[in-house]
């Protein structure tokens, strides 16, 4: 009797976190402390440029704190895909300025970078590309267009740790900052949690000012002073973003994960594509040979001819005791950018059919072979 529920996704957490966890809560830091500064030094190492890493409570935080270090302000345009969650364009408009959305290529589901440039217009100030389910954009030819116009670019890199590109991983190429996501569904967890990612010192100082009340001197370094060191400065009126060292200790155990999980998530992908094929299914694009697709997410696309509204296969999978979910509803389509940005549902046609067809099956690293034989064999039952 199959009845074990089987989720979209789960954590996978060993006893190394808990440990690390524990260590925390016995040392007294439970805040941003020593743990955190070891997590973002390990995080640093992972990649070959000299990068700096600034640990914040969220990827939301990380992209905010992000643009607020790059300039973006009030009445500015920030060009994105409609194509994600609603925290890539809300971060825009915590700062007054506005998202200009372009639509996706239908093949990759990421920004359609030939479609980049007829957005651009005087008040364009950056751009926020989208690695969607972990795969890259296409990041050589965004560049070149943000270099053209003199703009910045902070990659939304919430889905792609481990992704590599033309063989860099995301993090290593030459964008103003990328921000990553250590929240419970993503590739490596720390609960909550995000990490932005620079190589240029002066951004990095911003955001480490910013996460904690634009003071001037980090906590830590206040709180480990051997000197009398209650004194700090408010330079700039900040944030409450940092990271708390018993997050960053599950954090400090998941980054030495991350490849394995990489190469699981990878295996259980293919098994799809294997054991799917020739059922009417769009399948999800892979990353060319030299690259990495980090499988956040194992989306496919219902044909028309499955027999069945992609609504009533989540259903019907839910029946039989299987979670799926939906990545993502388009922004333009939610009450707030749609009355805002007097947009229509017609006005971004790839993301509107994608979604209108997508569904994002069970993926991730706790699941087991038997797991995934389930879910293949209520697919072939439920579209045969």
């Amino acid at each position: 009797m199959e009845h074990k529920f089987i989720p979209f996704a789960l954590p996978d957490i060993g006893e190394e976190e808990i440990a690390e966890v524990v260590d925390a809560l016995r040392s007294g830091w439970i805040t941003t402390g020593p743990k955190t500064k070891r997590f973002e030094q390990d995080f640093s190492s992972v990649f070959d440029a000299v990068t700096e890493s600034i640990a914040v409570n969220s990827a939301t935080a990380g992209l905010h704190i992000a643009l607020e270090a790059v300039g973006i302000s009030s009445g500015d345009e920030v060009i994105t895909t409609p194509y994600t969650f609603t925290a890539t364009a809300e971060v825009v408009r915590y700062l007054g300025a506005h998202p200009v959305f372009v639509d996706i290529d239908p093949n990759t589901l990421n920004i359609d970078q030939t479609k980049i440039e007829a957005a651009i217009t005087s008040k364009t100030k950056a751009i926020i590309p989208v690695h969607f389910a972990g795969l890259a954009c296409d990041m050589t030819e965004i560049l070149r267009i943000a270099r053209k116009h003199n703009l910045k670019v902070i990659e939304d890199a919430a889905h792609a740790l481990p992704t590599r590109y033309q063989g860099k991983l995301i993090g290593d190429l030459e964008s103003d900052a990328a921000v990553f996501s250590f929240y419970a569904t993503k590739t490596i967890t720390t609960g909550e949690g995000g990490m932005v990612v620079t190589r240029n010192p002066d951004i990095a100082a911003r955001c480490r000012m910013m996460r904690l009340h634009g003071i001037s001197r980090d906590a830590f370094d206040r709180y480990t002073s051997t000197k009398p060191s209650w004194h700090y400065e408010v330079v700039a009126p900040g944030f409450k973003y940092n990271m708390t060292d018993l997050a960053a200790a599950m954090g400090i155990h998941q980054l030495k994960k991350a490849w394995p999980f990489q190469k699981r998530r990878q295996a259980m992908a293919e098994r799809y594509d294997r054991e799917l094929a020739g059922f009417p299914i769009k399948f999800p694009p892979h990353a060319a040979h030299e690259d990495m697709h980090a499988w956040h997410l194992y989306v496919i696309q219902l044909q028309s001819n499955a027999g069945m509204q992609r609504d009533r296969f989540i259903e019907e999978m839910s029946q039989r005791g299987i979670g799926c979910s939906v990545h993502f509803i388009p922004l333009h389509l939610h009450p707030y950018w749609r009355d805002t940005y007097k947009l229509k549902p017609e006005d971004f046609p790839n993301a509107l059919a994608v979604y209108q067809s997508a569904v994002s099956l069970p993926l991730y690293t706790k699941m087991t072979d038997e797991d995934q034989s389930r879910v293949v064999r209520a697919i072939r039952e439920i579209i045969s």
